[in-house]
C-alpha cells in the first residue's frame, strides 16, 4: 500500500514560475505567506498544551531539547542560540541538535537525517533526563533523525512534542504533543524553507517566549534579562530603567554598568538608596 504524501510535497498550485515577471514571483509568494499565520492559529491549542508541559518540567530543573535536520534543525538552532542573549539564561538550558552536527548548520551532510539510531546518541552527549522535554521538528513529520529520537524518548520516559506541517504525520503519531500547523503545497513544489520553514519559525518563538514568560524572564514587557553584549543592547537596557526609575540617561547607564542587568538594577536600586 502506498504510503500517504506528506502535505509539504504535494504540487505546488502554480506553475511556469519560470515565466513569471518578478512582479508576479512576488506578489505570489507573498499571497501563499499570508496563509501562514492563521494556519498557526489553528493550533494554538497544541502549542499551549506543548509549553505547559515545558515549563512544569523545567520548573523541576529540566531542560528543552530541539532536534531537527536540514531547515529544521536549522531553525531549532536559532530559537536555542537565542535564549541566553534574550532572557540571560544559561546556553544549557534550551539546546538545538541537527542531523549531521554543527557542520550542517552551513553545509548539507549526505545522508545524515536518514540514520534512525543517530539523535539519541546526539542527546545522550547531553544527559537527557526525564525532567527534561524533547520537541522534534519536521516540515514533513517523516525525518527518520528525528523520529527516531522522539521514539527512544518516550521510551525514556521524556516528555515528547514536535513541530510538523503535515497532518497525520508519523512524527506527529511518535510526539505526546504535537503541533502540526498544515501550510500545504510550497510555492516551489517541495521547498520546506519557504512556507513550512516559516511557520516553524513562528511556532518556536511561540513556544520559547511564552515559556520565559512563564519562568518569570519577562518584566511587565521587558527583557530585563538580557546579555549586555553589545551598544545597542546597553542603549536599551539604559531606556528602560530611565522609564522605569525616572532617572537621567547618565544615571541609568552607570546603575546597567554596574549591576549587569536591568533586573538586577531593579531589584537593588531602592535599596541602595536606603
Amino acid at each position: 500500500m502506498e504510503s500517504k504524501k506528506p502535505d509539504t510535497e504535494k504540487q505546488s498550485k502554480y506553475n511556469d514560475l519560470e515565466k513569471m515577471s518578478t512582479a508576479d514571483l512576488l506578489s505570489n509568494i507573498n499571497k501563499e505567506d499570508q496563509t501562514i499565520a492563521e494556519n498557526v492559529q489553528k493550533q494554538l491549542p497544541a502549542i499551549e498544551a506543548l509549553v505547559n508541559v515545558i515549563v512544569e518540567n523545567m520548573q523541576k530543573g529540566g531542560r528543552l531539547f530541539y532536534i531537527g535536520a536540514g531547515t529544521s534543525g536549522r531553525l531549532g538552532v536559532l530559537d536555542a542560540s537565542e535564549c541566553p542573549p534574550t532572557f540571560g539564561v544559561t546556553a544549557d538550558l534550551v539546546i538545538g541538535l541537527i542531523a549531521g552536527g554543527d557542520t550542517a548548520l552551513r553545509n548539507a551532510v549526505e545522508n545524515a537525517e536518514d540514520d534512525t539510531n543517530q539523535a539519541w546518541k546526539d542527546l545522550e552527549k547531553h544527559k537527557i533526563s526525564s525532567n527534561d522535554t524533547l520537541v522534534g521538528i519536521a516540515a514533513s513529520g517523516t525525518t527518520p533523525y528525528v523520529i527516531g529520537g522522539i521514539n527512544e524518548a518516550r521510551k525514556h520516559g521524556i516528555s515528547t512534542g514536535c513541530v510538523a506541517c503535515s497532518s497525520g504525520s508519523p512524527l506527529g503519531e511518535a510526539s505526546e504533543f504535537p503541533v502540526e500547523v498544515v501550510t500545504g503545497p510550497e510555492f516551489v513544489t517541495g521547498s520546506t524553507r519557504m512556507k513550512a520553514g516559516t511557520a516553524q519559525k513562528m511556532v518556536l518563538n511561540m513556544i520559547s517566549t511564552s515559556v520565559m514568560i512563564k519562568l518569570g524572564r519577562v518584566k511587565g514587557n521587558r527583557m530585563v534579562d538580557m546579555q549586555l553584549s553589545n551598544k545597542k543592547l546597553v542603549g536599551r537596557g539604559t531606556q528602560m530603567i530611565m522609564e522605569e526609575l525616572q532617572v537621567a540617561q547618565s544615571e541609568a547607564r552607570d546603575l546597567l554598568l554596574k549591576h549587569g542587568s536591568v533586573r538586577n538594577v531593579l531589584v537593588n536600586y531602592k535599596k541602595e538608596l536606603k
